[in-house]
């Protein structure tokens, strides 16, 4: 029977299948964890969104249907100053939007973030042992890092350039996930904000493999067989699938972003920072076409969608999703709808079969 030549990953992490489900904040379920763990990649929970109660239950649930190995996800960033003066230039660029949804633009918005990772969330790693923590832009401080390994974590992070993998690595991380700018969602850089020198996938992965001694992961636009092929001829020990993901059952979107995603082509999406204040790549819809896709006015991760917020409720409220984020990547059109350790046994099943990763 044939096996995966490369085990780096599968042998570091404990698992089957060099597979690991992206996090994806905001989309991903306990479900789709336990799926994807159940078939022997790696599930990931992302904690971002979550407070430590929520993320507490949720990771018992994944415990109590999966002995398999878990990741649990965090953010790093750090929390932007205040910034009125742009703030109100944001608030004026909103303001004939409101007007046309019948909002008063006087009225303050909402609140809308995401938490980094700080020691309430280092205690709950240290309660629960995930075998895997993943860290997006860049990591904690060292004494919280420390903590986590003392846990017994195994600690990987994205990169969006070789200088970020290295400087990873010069910080213990136990394996890397080379991100190329196909990725769907936020982008992990961290050492650059220049979004217009970001790496594809297939020219970053390489040279991420050449410059550390640690396992790399591939990630950004990687949806099928081929595309794990391709990622392990470059020297990737694994790979990570985030939209190809959201097409299973076990993932529960909106009506409204199931139907963008089931409709992208190659060129559906774009970088935008409107929605949360740091680049993503999502669905274009209105709200990028006339507000960005990038904009100097958006407020800094993770304050710019607070003001978004009524306008995204108000449209979702009539069925649309014109005002909300729908993340993706560039291979959406190669995803296939089935439940997710089906979908992950049979991208496998097909990788192996193909010449280059499998021995007998």
């Amino acid at each position: 029977m044939p096996t995966w030549r490369n085990r780096r990953i599968i042998e570091l992490f404990g698992i089957d299948t060099p597979i690991i489900q992206a996090p994806m904040a905001g989309s991903s379920t306990p479900e789709l964890a336990i799926a994807v763990s159940e078939a022997g990649g790696l599930g990931s929970l992302p904690c971002a969104l979550m407070s430590a109660d929520q993320a507490r239950e949720a990771i018992g649930l994944v415990r109590s249907k999966t002995s398999h190995a878990l990741n649990l996800n965090f953010f790093c960033h750090a929390t932007p100053a205040h910034d009125p003066v742009r703030n109100m230039r944001w608030r004026n660029r909103l303001a004939p939007l409101y007007v046309e949804f019948g909002i008063d633009p006087e009225v303050a918005p909402p609140s809308a973030g995401r938490r980094p990772f700080d020691d309430e969330f280092c205690a709950l790693v240290e309660e629960t042992r995930p075998e895997v923590v993943s860290f997006h832009f860049g990591l904690p401080e060292a004494r919280l890092l420390d903590r986590v390994r003392a846990a017994g974590a195994k600690v990987i992070s994205s990169a969006t350039t070789v200088a970020e993998a290295r400087w990873l690595e010069e910080r213990g991380c136990d394996a890397i996930i080379a991100m190329g700018v196909e990725a769907g969602g936020h982008r992990g850089n961290f050492l650059t904000d220049d979004i217009a020198t970001q790496v594809g996938t297939f020219a970053l992965v390489p040279q991420v493999v050449d410059a550390v001694k640690v396992p790399v992961i591939a990630a950004g636009g990687i949806a099928d067989a081929r595309g794990i092929v391709a990622a392990f001829a470059l020297g990737a020990s694994a790979v990570q699938i985030g939209t190809a993901y959201l097409f299973c059952p076990e993932v529960r979107l909106a009506a409204h972003y199931i139907k963008a995603l089931r409709e992208a082509v190659d060129d559906a999406t774009a970088l935008t920072n409107i929605f949360t204040g740091r680049p993503a790549r999502g669905i274009v819809n209105r709200a990028m076409r006339e507000l960005g896709p990038l904009s100097e006015d958006a407020p800094a991760f993770p304050l710019a969608g607070g003001a978004l917020l009524p306008l995204k409720t108000k449209a979702e409220q009539a069925g649309s999703g014109e005002f909300t984020n729908h993340w993706s990547g560039q291979a959406a059109r190669l995803a296939r709808e089935m439940p997710a350790g089906e979908f992950t046994r049979l991208l496998a099943t097909e990788a192996l079969a193909l010449p280059g990763v499998a021995v007998d």
